[in-house]
Parts: structure tokens; C-alpha cells; sequence
């Protein structure tokens, strides 16, 4: 009798460990990242590509990283940047976050500033920082169509297939811009007040210093203004702003002198590129006057957008924007938006598109195997989207030219 309970004692543990280490062995094939089979394919006959600059300030690692988990998809490129201020821990632990994430991991399109910039929202080493991004992001991969910046405060109302379907048929020399040069009173309050960023030349942060005495309005170029957040520029214009040899202006180098001329405006970011574009002769007929944003504001306008909520979804849903600002941190809205719209069903999750093969489930990421990156499957909120895109492109082929 002591003999067959070993006997059964012994097939039992047999039996047990080999559907233990087959039961391992399986979910560790189906969540494992599976190598991709389909390189990005680049070109005018393929989807459009996006290269995003994705900025933020102290305290703002998590949002950056929900905010990439977002727009994610392999044919883009991606540059985080977490200031000057934000801790050396908080950039390791950004770090740190990209590499749990396969897709990521495999596809190495996302980078982090290794040298962050020290810059001021206010001031105009906001603009150098920007500059310096889309530097990096040409040096590392020239391939994207579009160049992109969002804030820590900004978050998605379209996933990356709706994105790149839409813009599949728009011309890539376009540029999305809100602009006007009818400055209001931002022309007396902000253009000629002089005032000197300290963050120039200063590691910690301070006030900025203000002239007794404005100057007055320049008369050989034209000052446009517009929203400060966001940019989604073609890449031949991001190559001009940065490099600018190939193009022969008038003025001289215009986006140099207009540079050292916003270096002294306070907010000079909501006016240096639009006024840059506006002055070109090979820009000025490329804007597409709307930033394709959802926000809501105060009239008159304050600094700020308001915050935006969960009663705020329905309208934000349905406005054809392809983003929205501004949101608190761990605001609930967002939750809804990853459910409804993105259809991310984990934290660390990127938001799902036809690339995604693997099951989708409450425990598994779908995004953790993949087919071909090239293919698009846009979803309810593409046709939104391209609703106004529709109407913007119908106002600007109208107009001869964009910026008045």
C-alpha cells in the first residue's frame, strides 16, 4: 500500500509540474512580442507618418508616458522631454517605463532627451526647445510627414489608424496652424512690451525682467499670432525653420532675424513660427488656419483653456478635433476617452490598431504581437475627423492666400 501511494504520489507531482510548465509555456508564447515580419514602409503611395515632440515640466512623467501610450503606432517617431527641473529619478523611471511596454522595446521609435532643455513656457527659450526637438527627430529618422508637439495637458480624441487615414489624403506640404494678424490687444500687452528670459542664461527660475519702454511695431515683416500649444507642421517646413540653406528669402534670413526679434516678447512661441510661415513666400499658401484642437475657452479669452471634465465628453466627442486641452492629472475623462475612443484597456497599454494581432482581453495586450505596421483600421471617430478636414481644406483652396 506504501508503494502505490508513492507510485501516485510521484505521477501525480509528474503530471502536475508538466501542465504547469506547458501552461507557462504557453501564455509566455502568446504575450511574448512577436518579431515583425512587415518593415515601416515610407512614400507618398503609403500612410503618412508622424513625428511627435511630447514636452512636459516637473512632476509630469505619467502624464508623458499616458499621453505616448496614446498616439503610439510603429511608423512613427517619437522625442520625450521632461525639463530641466524634473528630478534624475524621474527621467530614469521614464526611461524605465518605455522598456515595459514590447512594442516599444522592439520597435525603438521612441527616444528621451538625454540633455533636457531648461525653458519657460512664457519665454521664448520655449521656442530654441522646440527648434532643438525637431533637430533631433530629423537627425534620428527623416521619414515622418508631419511634425507634431503636445504638452503633458493635451491627450488624443482619434487613435493613430483614424490619424494617418485621414491624412492620408491631405497634401504633405500642408501645415496646420492657427493664425491671424489681427493682433488685438496682444499687439500693445505682448509684441511690444520688451521683456528678457531668464532662462536664457539662468539655471534656476525667476521672474522675467521688463523694459520701462515698449517699442514700436515692426514694418518690415508682419506679425501673426495665434495658439501656443500645439503645431503640426510638414516636415520640408520643420527642415526650413531649423536648417533653412536651401531657401533663398527675401530679408535676408528671416527666420533668424524674426528669432532675435521674439527673443524679447513675452508668449513669443504663440507668434514667432506662425509669423515665420507668414512672411515665407513658400510657406504663406501652405496654413491651414485650425490646429485641429478641442478646447474651451472664456470670452473674452483668458491665459488658459478651461479644464476639461467628464460632462464635458459628448460635445468633446463629437467636435471632429483630432485632440483635446486642457485635463488635470488623473482626470476621469481620460479613462472614458481610453475606453470609448482608443479602446486601451490597460495602463500600460498602447492604444490598439490593425498592426495589433494578439488577443484582446481584460488580462492579455493585443499589442503584444503584430502583422503588417502599414495596414490602417480607421474607426467611428476617422469620419469625424475628416469631416473637418474637409471643410478646412475647402476654405483654404478658396483663399489665395492663407495668411491674412
Amino acid at each position: 500500500m506504501g508503494a502505490e501511494k508513492k507510485w501516485f504520489f510521484t505521477f501525480f507531482s509528474t503530471t502536475f509540474l508538466s501542465l504547469l510548465l506547458l501552461l507557462l509555456y504557453s501564455i509566455s508564447a502568446f504575450s511574448s512580442p512577436r518579431p515583425f515580419f512587415s518593415l515601416v514602409q515610407r512614400g507618398p503611395h503609403c500612410p503618412p507618418a508622424f513625428g511627435y515632440y511630447i514636452f512636459g515640466g516637473k512632476g509630469d512623467k505619467d502624464r508623458i508616458f499616458r499621453l505616448l501610450l496614446a498616439v503610439y503606432h510603429p511608423r512613427n517617431r517619437y522625442l520625450l522631454h521632461l525639463g530641466a527641473e524634473a528630478s534624475d529619478e524621474e527621467k530614469y523611471r521614464l526611461t524605465l517605463a518605455l522598456k515595459s511596454v514590447p512594442a516599444i522595446r522592439s520597435f525603438g521609435n521612441v527616444d528621451v532627451k538625454g540633455k533636457p532643455d531648461r525653458f519657460s513656457y512664457m519665454g521664448s527659450t520655449h521656442i530654441a526647445a522646440t527648434l532643438h526637438a525637431a533637430s533631433v527627430l530629423m537627425k534620428v529618422d527623416r521619414g515622418w510627414d508631419w511634425f507634431i508637439t503636445l504638452s503633458a495637458l493635451d491627450y488624443l480624441l482619434v487613435t493613430q489608424d483614424d490619424l494617418s487615414h485621414v491624412f492620408s489624403s491631405v497634401r504633405r506640404d500642408l501645415n496646420f496652424l492657427d493664425h491671424t494678424s489681427d493682433l488685438g490687444w496682444k499687439g500693445g500687452q505682448r509684441i511690444q512690451p520688451i521683456v528678457v528670459d531668464p532662462a536664457i542664461y539662468l539655471a534656476r527660475r525667476t521672474e522675467f525682467f521688463h523694459a520701462t519702454e515698449k517699442r514700436p511695431m515692426p514694418d518690415a515683416f508682419k506679425i501673426f499670432t495665434g495658439k501656443v500649444y500645439y503645431q503640426c507642421w510638414s516636415v520640408v517646413y520643420a527642415y526650413y525653420l531649423h536648417f533653412g540653406i536651401e531657401f533663398r528669402l527675401p530679408m535676408g534670413h528671416l527666420k533668424q532675424i524674426l528669432l532675435m526679434y521674439f527673443n524679447n516678447v513675452m508668449l513669443s512661441e504663440e507668434s514667432y513660427f506662425h509669423s515665420v510661415i507668414c512672411n515665407s513666400p513658400e510657406f504663406k499658401n501652405t496654413t491651414v488656419n485650425s490646429d485641429l484642437r478641442y478646447m474651451i475657452w472664456d470670452n473674452p479669452p483668458k491665459m488658459e483653456p478651461h479644464f476639461l471634465n467628464v460632462l464635458d465628453y459628448d460635445q468633446m466627442a463629437q467636435s471632429g478635433g483630432a485632440l483635446a486641452r486642457q485635463f488635470k492629472k488623473h482626470e476621469p475623462l481620460l479613462d472614458m476617452v481610453d475606453k470609448k475612443i482608443l479602446k486601451r484597456n490597460g495602463r500600460n497599454q498602447v492604444a490598439p490598431g490593425a498592426w495589433c494581432t494578439g488577443r484582446n482581453s481584460w488580462w492579455s495586450d493585443p499589442c503584444t504581437q503584430w502583422g503588417d505596421v502599414n495596414v490602417l483600421k480607421p474607426g467611428p471617430q476617422a469620419k469625424k475627423l475628416q469631416e473637418t478636414i474637409t471643410n478646412l481644406l475647402d476654405d483654404w483652396s478658396s483663399q489665395s492666400n492663407q495668411c491674412t
